[in-house]
């Protein structure tokens, strides 16, 4: 089975990134998230220096792009390409409601027509530019129902889509509810593309399970699952378990860094404190019996009162 750490805007970063391969490892691919295409192939400077290669030396890490926009699309993914990038991904199932409302993300499956065109220009663009680089589509299954599974697999199958993972929800579910395993089964017996699950995969018996369900499906994707348990893959491979010095080693050294990268005039820490805050909401899962500890956590205003529930943390 490959096993790739699923890209969650906020968080998995290339200092995240970084710091997981050293500490942990495991996945086969890190993929990161989007960049927000824009003319002539411009990006955020925050988003830039997440894809610059010398910030992800060592990792298999997938650059992301979204956009509705083809020419956009060829301009960014050409600008990433030329950083030495062979697969790009694109973002067809972010559910947030300030990028499906501009359809985008997930927000494209509602008008499959223009999104068909939208696949067609960006292939055909690619070929005619020589951009030499793979590409895959990360997708839900609908934006507001999965009535039109059978004609987005059928539009799919028209590209020549390196590897589609599907997330088996529709946007308008965000992360609720369980995932439609029958609308992923459709796609297992009728896309012509390697198919990768992503989708509530949190313990070797999710994994298990799914295997028995679909034993031709190769890949996994996962983000929740390995944001509790950062040695979730390494776990899988090798029996290691996660050590109480290793996630203590791995998110004191998470917070230094994001105090160097984050911190900005009059700020205080702050950024790096609530960016932090932000992951402790997933790891909290290992303290269970430190419930206080933990609100006293994510409740922290400055560096000094996250320092101190840290450090009461792990006595």
């Amino acid at each position: 089975m490959n096993y790739y750490f699923a890209p969650l805007e906020g968080i998995t970063g290339f200092v995240y990134r970084g710091l997981h391969h050293k500490y942990f490892g495991g996945p086969d691919k890190y993929y990161m998230p989007f960049v927000s295409a824009m003319e002539k192939g411009k990006i955020k400077k925050r988003e830039k220096k997440d894809i610059l290669p010398e910030n992800n030396e060592g990792i298999n890490a997938i650059p992301q792009i979204l956009t509705n926009s083809s020419r956009d699309f060829i301009d960014t993914a050409e600008m990433i390409a030329d950083l030495g990038y062979t697969e790009i991904n694109i973002n067809l199932g972010c559910p947030a409601l300030s990028v499906v409302k501009r359809g985008k993300g997930s927000g494209f499956l509602s008008d499959l027509d223009r999104l068909d065109k939208f696949l067609e220009e960006i292939f055909e663009g690619m070929e005619k530019c020589r951009i030499p680089a793979k590409l895959s589509v990360k997708t839900r299954i609908g934006r507001r129902d999965s009535d039109s599974v059978p004609e987005l697999i059928e539009l799919y199958n028209r590209y020549p889509i390196y590897e589609l993972t599907v997330h088996p929800r529709v946007g308008k579910d965000f992360y609720r509810g369980v995932p439609d395993m029958e609308a992923f089964r459709a796609f297992c017996e009728k896309s012509i593309h390697p198919l990768v699950y992503n989708g509530d995969i949190n313990n070797e018996g999710d994994i298990e399970h799914f295997a028995e369900l679909f034993p031709k499906v190769g890949s996994i994707m996962i983000g929740r699952g390995l944001l509790q348990d950062p040695a979730f893959i390494r776990r899988v491979r090798t029996g290691k378990e996660m050590q109480k010095e290793e996630l203590k080693g791995f998110t004191e050294e998470l917070y230094q860094q994001y105090r160097k990268e984050m911190e900005t005039p009059g700020a205080g820490g702050i950024n790096a404190v609530n960016r932090m805050k932000e992951l402790w909401g997933f790891l909290g899962v290992n303290f269970s019996d430190r419930e206080r500890t933990l609100r006293k956590i994510l409740r922290a205003k400055n560096p000094v009162e996250y320092e101190s529930a840290v450090r009461e943390i792990w006595q």
